[in-house]
């Protein structure tokens, strides 16, 4: 018995199936694996195959990626192949999607049982509710993951506990609504909510905050400098101290090769980027990235391309491939000849880019971004000033961060959500001229130096807290510890 207790906590990862949520959770399974702990991650044979090269490393001989097929047709409801956000047909299918995950539930327990050792925990995505019911049939503790603002986390905790919600839904489209109880003022109007407070999915978000209330802690992507007022008052929020900010968790990927194959595999081969990256002058590339999941039709699409080629700078522009902007755009871009004109300072990747990558060259200068959290984290950390774009959800929140409270960057002037399955209703809300001046106040602005100095000054304390001896090294370090004492408790207890 005494021995049992004296091994290695083992994690039990579970994350959602999407990659955002898939790409950071596989970061905290190397991180775990490199403290001491035995990890493994569930998720379907086809997500696997996008984390497989970066968690296949000799030295991560610790983890273990299980394999459960996705739900048949008959039981889903989706096709053959649509096993992630980024392959459903419309964004509109995402709560059906995130319902029919728990369809997982019987098969995880199933595959617990067979695990030896036994797993000491649960780590749960937190958009995957169902996760409480096999920790509490398998008496042990279930973590949530957050790879979220403190922001966004305490902004939603409080808009319910405060009833604000239902306000926003009556209010008119100009109204300002003041999130409540925050450390700072935060503004928002209804069309910024709308797709977070969307009905499907604020259904399963109820769920989502009842799973999370019944777990024994909380792990964040994040680090203790980065938002320590809303970090205390989200500890505050959630009624316990078992909060552990572990991040920035992109940080464990230290080498060329770690950050070129984190997530798909790149459309743009790492040698030839760097090739490309390395004959720009330092700060001078503009990176435009809209995330995994960008909706934002093609004409407004086709005008940010018009900013990056009227800005006369280098740039990197990455277009996520999907079926209901493929053949528009690309038929401007073959019949206006952009990549033609622009190809001695651009590069147009269609598809995934090794980010990581790019972001951390000296060469990067600005980032347009979508504000998903990742993306947010991953530009801080480099020390890249961004131009923020938000599209709906966390971002939206992630802006104001960026913006209003970091001041480590511009807003490029979205006012509304773009609501999934409505894309089209939104259509162009900014223009060539308007993402162009928002590029130009990162790059050569009024208050550019100072901007810079914070975001580099945000890099550093990141890169400290991963450290030896610094907050998110120790925050681990006592994460698998409390882990493997509350293991041994419930041994002694048999």
């Amino acid at each position: 018995m005494a021995s049992k207790s004296k091994q290695p906590p083992h994690f039990l990862l579970i994350p959602l199936m999407a990659q955002g949520h898939l790409i950071p959770m596989a970061d905290l399974a190397k991180l775990l694996a490199e403290n001491g702990a035995r990890v493994s991650l569930i998720t379907t044979p086809q997500n696997a195959s996008r984390i497989n090269s970066l968690l296949s490393h000799p030295n991560q001989s610790q983890i273990q990626i299980l394999h459960l097929q996705f739900p048949s047709h008959q039981q889903s409801g989706f096709p053959q192949g649509c096993e992630n956000f980024d392959s459903l047909p419309s964004l509109s299918l995402l709560p059906k999607f995130l319902s029919a995950t728990a369809l997982f539930c019987r098969a995880t327990e199933d595959l617990f049982q067979q695990l030896s050792p036994r797993p000491s925990c649960v780590v749960s995505d937190m958009a995957l509710p169902w996760t409480i019911k096999v920790a509490h049939k398998f008496n042990v503790p279930r973590l949530v993951f957050y790879s979220l603002s403190s922001l966004y986390l305490l902004g939603m905790a409080n808009l319910r506990a405060t009833g604000v919600i239902d306000k926003i839904m009556s209010a008119s489209d100009s109204e300002r609504i003041v999130i409540p109880n925050l450390p700072d003022k935060v503004e928002l109007t209804k069309p910024q909510f709308i797709c977070t407070l969307d009905a499907g999915f604020m259904e399963w978000a109820n769920e989502m905050g009842k799973a999370d209330q019944a777990s024994y802690g909380v792990i964040v992507n994040s680090f203790d400098g980065l938002e320590p007022k809303y970090l205390e008052e989200l500890k505050k929020a959630i009624g316990s101290e078992k909060v552990w900010c572990v991040g920035p968790v992109s940080l464990c990927n230290k080498d060329t090769t770690d950050k070129a194959i984190r997530g798909n595999k790149a459309a743009l081969d790492e040698h030839e980027c760097l090739k490309w990256l390395d004959r720009q002058q330092p700060g001078s590339v503009v990176y435009a990235a809209l995330g995994s999941l960008c909706n934002l039709i093609a004409a407004q699409i086709i005008e940010l391309g018009l900013a990056l080629e009227a800005l006369n700078r280098p740039f990197i522009w990455v277009i996520r491939q999907t079926e209901a902007t493929n053949n528009e755009l690309e038929k401007w871009l073959s019949e206006s000849g952009f990549e033609e004109r622009t190809k001695e300072r651009g590069l147009v990747v269609r598809g995934w880019a090794p980010q990581l990558l790019i972001l951390s060259h000296p060469a990067a200068g600005a980032f347009v971004t979508h504000c998903g959290w990742n993306s947010t984290i991953e530009g801080i950390t480099a020390g890249v000033p961004m131009v923020a774009w938000p599209l709906f959800a966390d971002q939206i929140f992630n802006e104001k961060l960026i913006v209003q409270l970091l001041k480590v960057g511009v807003s490029v002037g979205m006012e509304k959500s773009v609501m999934w399955g409505s894309e089209e209703e939104i259509g162009v809300q900014v223009k060539m001229e308007g993402i162009r001046g928002a590029i130009e106040k990162v790059m050569d602005g009024d208050g550019n130096k100072e901007m810079r100095r914070r975001v580099r000054d945000l890099a550093e304390r990141a890169k400290a807290a991963m450290e030896e001896g610094g907050s998110s090294h120790l925050n681990l370090k006592l994460l698998i510890e409390d882990i493997m004492h509350e293991a041994e408790a419930r041994e002694s207890h048999k």
